[in-house]
């Protein structure tokens, strides 16, 4: 199940026609014996100040190859600058990029919180540096910027770690991740970890970040289903989960854990945040012409609290509620009785709720341009984030 031809290589066997090259601003070019010329061979251009509203190019590479790690590191991480930050990606010339994402959340930081992780793509040894071990092939060029949409200066120190190449399989897939956010969907809309992308590909998976609306106190916010619309689906989908903790291979609830393929970095009751990560290694998500990826935005309580809530008129739609006939599907119900109703006996209510989600979505593609919605603007991106514990 490796997820590019080098990964699958053994050890002690030489890919053919590979040569190892390292871009930074020691060596921009990453071009052979073209490293730490500036100081006579000592090191002398290991970091560059970005000023707000200024962009750096840090690779523009002609040639075939694959990148093979990314690691940075920056002066200031505050979750405003890792949302305001913004990393850009484009393969073999194309006019738009495959990834334009805020910083943080690239490297799989939800909601700006910088945290010690390690996942199958990304890691954070100690919390200050941000490295990435996607591979990303690329048949003739590859160019990365990285743009300061903030309004203070931040020093950047960065490597790519790339693989040069005679030429790539021609079956090889381009990288792409999408961001998105939704501060207030509408009630019963679900939230677009991907909206629907053309192509051929894979879903490698998503971080997803949490913020819950303090009008449903302290109520369960992830009882949401992922849903995966694959190809030739259109109502419903192939895959359909069974919970959003159950999405990240925990259950009952949600802690903080990280393992290879799933885990949640952030789970703060108190302020209400969440940021967790599903990725797709072992379990292969592929599609032909079309994939739609959707989570629902939907919680769960008791009957008390649930009356409590709507009567407070609270944004909410219940969905499943327990009567005495049973728990009733109020969702599939032409005319659902309120939940005030005297037939609804003690017990849990699932219902609709309006919580503000984000979501780095990554995948490949069978062509380096993927047509989705821009980049929001870094004072949408940032609105309202805060350090938590």
């Amino acid at each position: 199940n490796s997820i590019a031809p080098v990964r699958g290589q053994a050890l002690y066997q030489l890919p053919a026609g590979g040569s190892s090259r390292m871009i930074s601003f020691e060596n921009s070019s990453g071009k052979p014996g073209n490293g730490g010329m500036e100081n006579n061979g000592a090191k002398g251009h290991a970091t560059e100040t970005i000023a707000p509203g200024q962009q750096r190019v840090l690779a523009d590479y002609e040639g075939a190859g694959i990148v093979q790690r990314i690691w940075c590191t920056i002066s200031d991480r505050s979750p405003t600058m890792l949302r305001s930050l913004r990393l850009q990606l484009f393969w073999d010339h194309a006019a738009t990029p495959a990834v334009d994402v805020p910083f943080g959340d690239f490297f799989g930081i939800g909601l700006g919180q910088k945290r010690a992780f390690e996942s199958a793509f990304f890691s954070d040894p100690e919390g200050k540096s941000f490295n990435c071990f996607i591979p990303m092939p690329f048949r003739e060029h590859m160019k990365m910027l990285f743009i300061n949409e903030s309004t203070a200066p931040v020093n950047l120190f960065y490597d790519i770690d790339l693989l040069a190449t005679a030429q790539p399989a021609t079956d090889a897939l381009y990288f792409h991740a999408y961001w998105n956010r939704a501060v207030k969907n509408p009630l019963g809309t679900d939230y677009e970890i991907l909206p629907a992308v053309s192509g051929k590909g894979r879903f490698l998976g998503a971080n997803i970040g949490v913020i819950t609306d303090t009008v449903y106190g302290n109520t369960w916010w992830g009882e949401g289903e992922v849903k995966m619309y694959i190809d030739s689906d259109s109502t419903h989908p192939t895959i359909n989960g069974t919970g959003t903790e159950d999405y990240v291979g925990a259950a009952w609830g949600l802690g903080k854990f990280d393992h290879q393929y799933q885990g949640c970095l952030v789970a703060d009751g108190h302020s209400g945040y969440y940021a967790f990560y599903r990725y797709h290694v072992p379990d292969m998500i592929l599609f032909s012409s079309k994939l739609k990826v959707t989570v629902q935005e939907m919680g769960g309580t008791d009957l008390a609290t649930a009356r409590k809530l709507w009567l407070a008129k609270a944004p909410m739609k219940p969905v499943v509620a327990n009567s005495t006939n049973g728990y009733l599907k109020l969702n599939a119900m032409t005319q659902p009785p309120p939940i005030t109703d005297e037939q609804f006996r003690p017990g849990g209510v699932l219902f609709y709720r309006s919580d503000d989600y984000s979501s780095t979505a990554y995948f490949y593609l069978d062509h380096p341009e993927h047509k989705l919605p821009a980049l929001p603007a870094a004072a949408d991106r940032a609105k309202g984030l805060k350090s938590v514990n």
